[in-house]
């Protein structure tokens, strides 16, 4: 058990049979009133987030969750498939606990996934992501020294804004933290 002025950015813990990962936490110190922690978490199971507030105090559990590598094998509906690269065991994880990383799961991707208790719970994107150029518009010519930009849309139906020398057909990096291009791979 952890006091809740020791939660943080990024802390998991475990409240009313549900894992939380603390995405915002505020301490609240009124005048002759007990603290009050005001939260946001995310609910790892369902992918909702929800604010709590605590009273200083009160106490959570906290839990250490496992992360083992993974393979990315295919989806059948909100239900999507993974494979251990190491044990070849299957693992399922529903769209909810996907929310972020869906518009860069590509077939045979490697990533990573967290699991509590053999229950995998959500998956770790890497940094950056090569994606293929499905679709883009005609660049004119004349336009490049401006630094302008066109829309593309990628393999996965991903929409990002890059440079006007990108092709159909082309391999870029984007990066996952921000949905931006980064350079052509």
């Amino acid at each position: 058990m952890i006091d809740v002025n020791q939660l943080r950015k990024g802390v998991t813990f475990e409240l009313d049979d549900d894992i939380w990962r603390m995405l915002e936490y505020e301490h609240h110190k009124p005048l002759r009133v007990r603290a009050t922690i005001r939260t946001k978490a995310r609910n790892l199971r369902t992918g909702a987030t929800v604010e709590h507030t605590f009273t200083s105090g009160d106490n959570v559990q906290d839990i250490r969750l496992d992360t083992r590598q993974a393979q990315y094998l295919y989806s059948d509906g909100d239900l999507y498939h993974f494979m251990d690269v190491e044990t070849f065991e299957q693992l399922v994880l529903n769209a909810s606990a996907l929310n972020d990383a869906l518009p860069f799961l590509t077939e045979g991707m490697q990533l990573d996934v967290t699991e509590y208790n053999g229950e995998a719970l959500e998956v770790e994107l890497p940094v950056t992501v090569d994606m293929q150029v499905t679709e883009a518009e005609s660049a004119v010519k004349g336009d490049t020294a401006t630094g302008a930009t066109k829309s593309v849309l990628l393999s996965t139906g991903m929409q990002v804004q890059v440079p006007l020398f990108v092709k159909v057909g082309d391999i870029i990096r984007v990066d996952t933290r921000t949905h931006k291009y980064i350079a052509r791979a």
